[in-house]
This record gives structure tokens, sequence and C-alpha cells, in this order.
């Protein structure tokens, strides 16, 4: 696969592992962010594996500041790994400050309040089949090098050929090492939207838009407002001074 593929392979596989890091695909995943963000002289890495009505499957990030900030992109509905998924190119904003405030007028304030300048988001694809995103972000302005570009595709691939060799190691019907429980999350938002939907009387984009702005507005992952839906802790029917998204009971 080349020498770009094969050093950046060894480079991921000498990250430590930390005793609370996932096993398999996903803990596979998480090594590979430390690795881009030492490598790209990044601040933070996250990489989303999306299904094609973009509702993620897996994140993982090289820490939890850059999960948070991978996170809100799905929350706001828009975003560089968005926009890289949708148009299966590259998103490269050298400066959040020139023009990426009226590209995405939510998510570019919030992650530049956070301390970061830079993003760059790269398609997971190989051949028509389109994966996910790697999404590399920095704390100081500026373009990357030509050597960080190509490191940073040959990131991507490395991410592709883990997530592809992971679902071809899995039993017949079964999902790779580590993924389960991912699914299970995916699962859980598409269940809590549809009550969401009865519950208000609208469609399912708006149910999502309705939990994603909940989500936002207490600093909660999707996941964790849909379990609240699911176990009827939380309802979207009932009014609350006022507040965006819903109501616990």
């Amino acid at each position: 696969m080349g020498d770009d593929y094969s050093r950046v392979a060894a480079f991921i596989a000498q990250q430590p592992t930390t005793p609370d890091q996932p096993s398999g695909v996903v803990g596979m995943l998480q090594r590979l962010c430390g690795a881009a963000v030492h490598a790209l002289s990044a601040s933070g890495v996250g990489l989303s594996v999306m299904a094609a009505n973009g509702i993620r499957g897996i994140t993982a990030a090289s820490d939890p500041v850059s999960e948070r900030i991978e996170e809100l992109q799905f929350l706001l509905g828009e975003g560089p790994c968005i926009d890289a998924f949708a148009t299966r190119r590259p998103v490269l904003v050298p400066d959040l400050a020139d023009g990426a405030m009226n590209r995405w007028p939510v998510y570019a304030p919030a992650v530049h309040a956070d301390g970061v300048r830079a993003v760059f988001a790269f398609p997971l694809q190989v051949g028509a089949a389109l994966l996910g995103v790697l999404d590399v972000f920095r704390a100081r302005p500026g373009s990357l090098t030509g050597e960080e570009l190509r490191q940073a595709l040959t990131f991507a691939d490395v991410a592709v050929t883990t997530l592809l060799d992971g679902q071809q190691g899995a039993e017949s019907g079964a999902s790779a090492d580590g993924v389960d429980e991912a699914i299970l999350s995916k699962a859980e938002v598409y269940q809590a939207q549809g009550m969401v939907m009865v519950q208000l009387g609208v469609t399912l984009g708006e149910a999502l838009a309705r939990m994603r702005a909940h989500a936002f507005a207490h600093n909660r992952r999707l996941d964790q407002v849909a379990r609240d839906v699911l176990a009827r802790r939380l309802r979207f029917d009932q009014d609350n001074d006022g507040e965006m998204g819903g109501r616990r009971s």
C-alpha cells in the first residue's frame, strides 16, 4: 500500500493503550486519532462512522474535548464533518474566523469559543462506499503543509482499512468487535426519534431536530437524550417555560 501507509500504520501501533480504552475496532480507531494528533500537529482528532442518512454509528476521538466537538456537529446538524460526508470531498478550513462563521453560523462560533481555530475534514471512502469522516482540529489558524495533507489522507485510508478488516473478521451476521454498543446507540436514537414524532405530531426530521436542540441546550449527548426518551424520563409534548426541546418527567 506504499511507504506512507506503512509508516502511519506503524505509528498507530506504537500508541499506548489505556485501561478504559474500548476493545476491538473502536479502540483501534481511538489510537488512530491519538496518533494523528501528534503526526498532524493538531489539538484534537475525531472520527465518525456514518450511515447513508447521516446518522452516526461509531465515534472515536483523541480526547474528551475532541469527542464533544465531534458530537456537536450532529447535535446542530452543521459542520465540516457533515459537509465532507455530503460532498464526498475534503473540507479544509485553515481559519474558522474567515467565512466559516457564515457557513456554519452555530457550530463555528461554538467551537471557536472552545479554542478551535482551524478544522480539516476527510471522507472515509473506498470506491462508491462512504463510511464516515475523519476530523482534524487545530488551536491555531493555518493550512496543512503538503506533507501533513498527505499524512491526513493516509490516516483516513488506514481508518477505512480498520473498519473493513474489523467487519470482515466478525462472524457471519455479527458486528465487528467493539461496534455492538455503537450500533445499539444508533438504534436507540431511531426509536426515540419515532416516539418524539408521535408525541409532537411532526415529521421524523423535525423530531430529530428537537432532540438535537434539547441535547445542545443541556450539554448532553444525543444518545443520552434518546435513552431518557425511551425510558420515559423525558417528553417533548409538554412545555417547560419555553425551554428548547422537552421536559423531564
